[in-house]
């Protein structure tokens, strides 16, 4: 009884695609690897090998804050708690190791929210082990459960072997799986991203300044972490909001901080420059009357499922096109919210979407009096 249906609409775009890139990607970079995401929509604007695993060196240390913000959130730890500093944290992470160190004392206690900022700011590799050791007994056995979250949340070309990011030959993650661990950090634990935005931490009367050069050439930036060696070159996984709009980028392979910094501005500000976020469609918004075969009412209205904003290129907004595709008619009982039918948005320079059409409302089956009659009705007029 049912027959495909097809019909286009036209949008009036008022104000993103997961997972897909815009084709043509007018702008060049330095970087090896490189991320452009929109925070809301998830879409990606720009995208150079971003599901090779490679050497995240210290942007991995966003993974080991994020297992720290999950107890704190969850109550297993607080900020006012204090860890202990081994000395195995202290010699592999203090200054004579020559990395990034917070420089803790050995023997130390430091409270939770101190480490933190250890982590964040100064990048301190004694700061993660001191962590580590203290939520696991051991950085080993820490980095297994690392590996266990990643996999719960979808890093999938993820591996941890330590807290730090420092190099080892099992340790690698992708630019995509940091970008979407920073939109994690950002959408879970606002409760603590204040911290990535703070300039300088002062501990145990040794003051160092945040790494990002983001937040110093760029007013809206606010985070997130920077990292370098020799194999991954200078990284950055960063963050900024304008105008109620953030986006995320993660980049590495850069050649020098200087580098680092103008590629990061450069490509932060194409992002917002180039693209912005528009309603599509609203959510209830009734795209057709479908015809019901044996219900008590004769049609059934079709809505969208929920409000889609899209990312699209401010140039190319005019290109959108949107066709309404599904079955008419369809057979009582329909329940309120059942799928009928999609809209596919063809997005410029990104594909193809398809976004869901539901049933407003609930219609009952008519008995077989009613049937029958219908039946009849069918035969003598086709209607």
């Amino acid at each position: 009884m049912s027959s495909g249906f097809k019909i286009s609409l036209s949008v009036l775009l008022a104000c993103g695609v997961i997972g897909t890139a815009f084709s043509a990607q007018a702008i060049e970079t330095k970087a090896r690897n490189l991320i452009l995401m929109d925070y809301d929509t998830g879409q990606y604007l720009y995208a150079k090998d971003v599901q090779k695993s490679i050497p995240p060196a210290s942007m991995s240390k966003l993974m080991t804050v994020y297992m720290i913000f999950e107890k704190l959130a969850d109550g297993t730890l607080s900020l006012d708690d204090e860890f202990k500093v081994s000395e195995n944290a202290w010699r592999k992470g203090g200054a004579a190791s020559g990395g990034s160190t917070m420089f803790l004392p050995v023997n130390a206690s430091v409270r939770v929210e101190d480490l933190i900022k250890g982590i964040i700011i100064q990048s301190g590799n004694d700061a993660c082990i001191t962590a580590a050791e203290n939520i696991s007994g051991s950085e080993e056995d820490f980095a297994k459960e690392m590996n266990k979250k990643a996999a719960e949340i979808g890093l999938n070309n993820s591996h941890f072997a330590n807290a730090t990011g420092l190099p080892h030959p099992d340790h690698h993650m992708s630019v995509e799986d940091l970008a979407r661990l920073a939109q994690l950090i950002i959408s879970k634990y606002p409760q603590f991203y204040h911290l990535f935005s703070q300039k300088e931490f002062t501990y145990h009367n040794i003051k160092q300044g945040n790494r990002n050069p983001l937040l110093y050439s760029m007013p809206y930036a606010d985070g997130l972490k920077t990292g370098h060696t020799e194999e991954a070159g200078f990284c950055l996984a960063g963050s900024a909001k304008k105008g109620g709009r953030r986006l995320i980028s993660v980049m590495t392979g850069l050649k020098s901080n200087k580098e680092r910094s103008e590629e990061a501005e450069k490509i932060m500000s194409w992002g917002f420059r180039e693209f912005d976020n528009y309603t599509i469609l609203k959510k209830g918004t009734k795209i057709a009357d479908v015809p019901v075969w044996y219900g008590n009412k004769n049609a059934v209205p079709m809505v969208v499922s929920e409000d889609v904003i899209r990312t699209l290129k401010k140039s190319k907004t005019d290109e959108l096109k949107l066709t309404a595709d599904y079955d008419r008619p369809v057979r009582a009982p329909v329940a309120a919210g059942q799928k009928l039918g999609v809209i596919k948005a063809e997005i410029p320079g990104s594909g193809m979407v398809e976004i869901p059409l539901v049933a407003a409302e609930d219609v009952g089956k008519i008995g077989w009096f009613g049937r029958i009659k219908n039946n009849l009705k069918y035969l003598l007029t086709g209607e």
